[in-house]
């Protein structure tokens, strides 16, 4: 009875590996750019989860790119230096210790430890900033502030936008079999430091490398079009559908910036978006090797 058992959970594991081979052999040799935040980043079950999906994609012959966020960690860590952190329009006012701290969390924690974890699992990570070979090139950000009626373009400190993504680094670790892991701080032509938006940062990479794929891990299942209704839920939501329900107001909070970057990515060369609930253990994999997939893709 319990070899009829074994061989019946065998036969199973053979049936998902079979499942699996049509998109393994589709993805093998493209690019996927994974934005790793959320829950996924401190719940440590889930992020164990994370580091294997990204090793597993790599040893089926893909080339992941790992761009991660940080926000609740650079929180607090400046509360535990008595620095209260204020808002604008949703983006941190960066004055230069906050962006010190920033750089600090981002490249000197948890950077190191992404690369550490994925080294562990049996990947070759290497991290990298966006001074790293100039990789991510910035410029000032400039806070737009909705009041009476009129637009202002608020200074709200070291906040960037990127200005260019240096490929040449990324494909050169790419090719080399390495996986780049990369912290959300770029450089402006002024040689200051500059903290991005990582959702932003994460869809220009995708785009500037033409990347087959662009997965963006967050705390909520996908898109809906009412997001108190849960029948609402969107599996796939055009290019053009998704910029006009930002006009509506049916895409708001959060997730804006989310969508903004598929957006973006798909303009800029990526094959396919998708916004996925990183809180599901192995989400990256069954959103790319299962037929149904289990968040809402974003496509042109």
């Amino acid at each position: 009875m319990r070899g009829d058992n074994n061989m019946t959970k065998a036969l199973e594991t053979a049936a998902v590996l079979i499942e699996t081979l049509p998109y393994m052999q589709q993805f093998a040799g493209k690019t996927v750019v994974i934005k790793y935040g959320g829950n996924a980043m401190i719940n440590s079950e889930l992020k164990h989860s994370v580091i294997q999906d990204i090793t597993l994609l790599k040893y089926v012959g893909m080339r992941p790119v790992v761009v991660h966020g940080g926000g609740p960690e650079i929180t607090k860590i400046l509360n535990q230096l008595g620095k209260q952190t204020a808002f604008v329009s949703g983006l941190r006012v960066t004055d230069e210790e906050t962006v010190s701290v920033a750089e600090m969390v981002l490249v000197g924690k948890i950077n190191t430890e992404i690369v550490s974890l994925l080294n562990r699992h049996g990947a070759k990570a290497v991290g990298l900033s966006g001074k790293d070979a100039d990789l991510i090139v910035a410029k000032k950000h400039f806070a737009q502030v909705y009041e009476n009626g009129q637009v202002t373009a608020v200074d709200i400190g070291f906040v960037g936008d990127v200005e260019h993504i240096n490929t040449d680094i990324l494909n050169a670790l790419l090719d080399r079999g390495y996986i780049p892991v990369i912290a959300p701080i770029g450089v402006g032509r002024d040689n200051a430091s500059y903290n991005i938006n990582a959702d932003y940062v994460a869809g220009e990479v995708a785009g500037a490398l033409g990347a087959e794929k662009l997965i963006m891990l967050t705390d909520v299942e996908g898109i809906y079009g009412d997001y108190q209704n849960k029948d609402t839920f969107i599996s796939t939501l055009s290019l053009a559908d998704a910029e006009q329900m930002i006009k509506e107001g049916s895409i708001g909070g959060g997730m804006i910036p989310k969508v903004e970057t598929c957006i973006r990515a798909l303009q800029g060369g990526t094959g396919k978006t998708h916004i996925i609930d990183g809180r599901l253990p192995h989400s990256i994999l069954l959103e790319i090797f299962t037929a149904q997939g289990i968040g809402t893709q974003v496509v042109k």
